[in-house]
């Protein structure tokens, strides 16, 4: 096991435990699908992938359509994907990505968490180094295709770490992989549960059982504002 897939396994979030904040999630990333490359999923690889994990999360298909509609329509804002990024208490860094119709309220309540639970906001990019940005696909096996063989194949696509996880493969690649690696899916019939980008740390910072604490109040207090999409950082659990 890789070092991406023991963070991702360390670090589920509480918010997807939660069936509606999966659902406003995945409906403000449809939104913004729709936005960047239409609402026609055949020409449009990313909200493609999004339908069929809505279908993964038992989305009502009204909240895809709703989802899609506000993206075509003059009446609604626009949302926007803002990334935020500081240090919290015993420095730890917090990445925080978040996707607003309003960001001046946004970066406001962000800030407000960090100063009141002993952090503070950091410029954009500053913790860039910390982390590996990284394409996440969850797919399903095929019969007949070893996992050995699957990585082989993969490699030339930008995926550097594969591995099973619950009867699923979980593919982790670069980045800017993404594109190639969703085509290769699709063109040999895998079955694509869900596609996401995380930020692995690169290094885990060992806390004691009371700072750790302190952190989590902060991380949890981010976590519940409804314009936050993820969460990441290097406190080791």
């Amino acid at each position: 096991m890789g070092r991406a897939f023991e963070y991702r396994k360390a670090t589920k979030m509480k918010r997807w435990g939660n069936m509606a904040r999966v659902f406003t999630k995945i409906g403000k990333q449809i939104t913004i699908a729709v936005k960047e490359g239409g609402s026609d999923p055949e020409t449009n690889p990313r909200l493609r992938v999004l339908i069929q994990q809505s279908k993964k999360e038992n989305m009502p298909k009204d909240n895809v359509d709703r989802a899609i509609k506000k993206a075509t329509s003059k009446d609604e804002a626009d949302y926007k994907e803002m990334v935020y990024e500081g240090y919290g208490p015993n420095g730890i860094a917090i990445v925080v990505e978040t996707a607003t119709d309003n960001p001046t309220r946004t970066v406001a309540n962000v800030r407000s968490y960090f100063n009141r639970y002993g952090g503070s906001l950091g410029t954009t990019g500053s913790l860039q180094f910390l982390f590996d940005h990284k394409c996440v696909f969850k797919i399903t096996p095929k019969d007949g295709v070893s996992l050995d063989d699957l990585e082989l194949e993969l490699i030339d696509y930008g995926v550097d770490e594969l591995v099973e996880d619950e009867g699923d493969i979980i593919l982790y690649g670069d980045f800017q992989s993404y594109s190639s690696i969703q085509k290769y899916l699709e063109e040999n019939q895998f079955e694509i549960h869900s596609a996401e980008f995380e930020r692995i740390p690169n290094d885990m910072k060992e806390l004691n059982e009371e700072q750790q604490a302190q952190v989590q109040k902060l991380l949890d207090k981010i976590e519940d504002d409804e314009d936050v999409q993820n969460v990441f950082h290097n406190m080791a659990e």
